[in-house]
C-alpha cells in the first residue's frame, strides 16, 4: 500500500497545475493496483474536502460527487469508508459540514453516546448537542 498526501489528491483531481497534476494522474491510474493500492486516510480526505471547498469554491453537491469517485476507485483504500460514505450522505443532502458529519460518525464509531459542539448548524446533525 502507498500513502497518497492531500496534495496528490488534489493535483489529480483538479488538474490545475501543468506539472504536478500529471504526475498525480500518472500515480494513481498507473502506478497503483488493486494489489498495490493507494492509501487515503481520514485526514487526507478531510483536508481534500476543505480544499475543493475553500480554495476551489465547488459546491456540496460537486464534492460529494468527488467523495463518490474516490470512495468507488478500485485502487484506492480510503481509511473509514463507511464514516466518510456517511458524511458524505450528509454533504450531499445539504444537512450540515463534512468535517462536521465525520466527528460525528467516527465519535459513533468509538462508542460516543454523544457529541458536544457550539455549533448551531452542526446541533442540528445525528447524535449532536450543543454544549
Amino acid at each position: 500500500m502507498i500513502g497518497l498526501d492531500t496534495n496528490v489528491l488534489v493535483r489529480c483531481l483538479t488538474q490545475d497545475d501543468s506539472t504536478q497534476s500529471p504526475r498525480a494522474t500518472e500515480l494513481i491510474e498507473r502506478r497503483l493496483t488493486e494489489d498495490n493500492p493507494g492509501f487515503v486516510s481520514i485526514v487526507a480526505m478531510a483536508e481534500t474536502v476543505w480544499v475543493l471547498e475553500r480554495a476551489y469554491g465547488l459546491s456540496n453537491v460537486r464534492i460529494a460527487e468527488v467523495i463518490e469517485r474516490l470512495l468507488q476507485t478500485a485502487v484506492l483504500v480510503v481509511e473509514y469508508e463507511a464514516e466518510v460514505f456517511a458524511a458524505m450522505t450528509v454533504l450531499q443532502e445539504g444537512n450540515g459540514s463534512f468535517a462536521d458529519a465525520l466527528i460525528g460518525e467516527l465519535g459513533d464509531r468509538a462508542g460516543c453516546s454523544v457529541t458536544f459542539t457550539f455549533d448551531q448548524k452542526a446541533a442540528g446533525l445525528r447524535n449532536f448537542v450543543l454544549a
